[in-house]
């Protein structure tokens, strides 16, 4: 195995005995494919899977109408960095009835599309082992997305590992990877109601939206929700001066994409998943 040396503190000794957990359950894979979202956690894994495997792992990303464009510049930018080998591969999760008509369990359609283009990719590339960047935490969480990954034999070294979502970052951040801090991005569709219809306007109007304030505004963390004519700018409580600032101009320019109505509120990560836990 090769040594990818780390400097951790005494008070991280637990945390260092995960990070070579990590690095052992990857190695005897032999070789692996990354599903790479352009995220920390996958960031996380793709990062030691080439510090341990080399060429022997490589990276795909999903392209589609769900994923923002954004985030696939920032794979792009990541992998390269590495130094890994990166694949994008087209999925069609948006031509899936089931996944449009937005249930509950929406992302089980999503992920099943990508982890079957994954096995298929792996298979032509004489690949062993599929990997994702579920963390421990996430296994507490509602996923649906878990269920595809099982049934398509994805493995999820840092839950294995039992590394939390606040160890990814640390880690992240020892081993030099630029994105440790980076917000969290689902894709476009997790920003529309469950029940409601996805339509691909709708993704390009939540896309166009959160580009508007991203770029006029400086703002790097933040949902817009599609309610109809209605979005729901769910900010930082840091934020909401600035966009209180700047209202007329922000209902103006989403006016310009199709939102008749804006509205403020509180940013919180997994705001829809919370509710479902509610209504349930």
């Amino acid at each position: 195995m090769a040594e990818n040396k780390m400097i951790i503190n005494s008070e991280y000794h637990g945390l260092e005995n995960k990070y070579l957990e990590l690095k052992r359950i990857i190695w005897e894979m032999q070789s692996a494919v990354i599903a790479f979202s352009g995220g920390v956690d996958s960031a996380l894994v793709l990062k030691v899977a080439f510090d341990v495997l080399g060429s022997n792992a490589v990276a795909v990303t999903a392209d589609s109408p769900s994923v923002p464009r954004r985030e696939i510049e920032i794979a792009q930018r990541t992998a390269k960095k590495i130094g890994v080998s990166h694949f994008l591969l087209k999925t069609d999760e948006t031509k899936n009835s089931s996944y449009l008509k937005n249930p509950e369990d929406r992302c089980y359609f999503c992920k099943s599309e990508l982890y079957n283009k994954i096995r298929e990719f792996a298979v032509k590339k004489e690949i062993r082992s599929m990997l994702n960047g579920t963390n421990f935490d996430d296994l507490d969480d509602y996923r649906p997305g878990l269920k595809a990954a099982e049934e398509c034999q994805i493995r999820a070294p840092l839950a294995e590992a039992k590394i939390t979502k606040q160890e990814v970052r640390e880690l992240a951040k020892q081993i030099g990877l630029e994105i440790w801090d980076k917000p969290a991005s689902p894709c476009l569709a997790s920003r529309v109601p469950y029940g409601n219809e996805i339509t691909l306007k709708k993704l390009k109007m939540i896309e166009d939206a959160e580009n508007y304030l991203k770029d006029e505004f400086g703002v790097s963390e933040l949902r817009v929700r599609h309610f109809g004519n209605t979005a729901r700018i769910e900010l930082r409580k840091e934020d909401f001066l600035v966009a209180n600032d700047n209202i007329e101009k922000i209902r103006n320019g989403f006016e310009n994409i199709g939102f008749n109505k804006v509205v403020l509120a509180e940013f919180k990560s997994g705001n829809l998943n919370k509710m479902l836990k509610i209504l349930n």
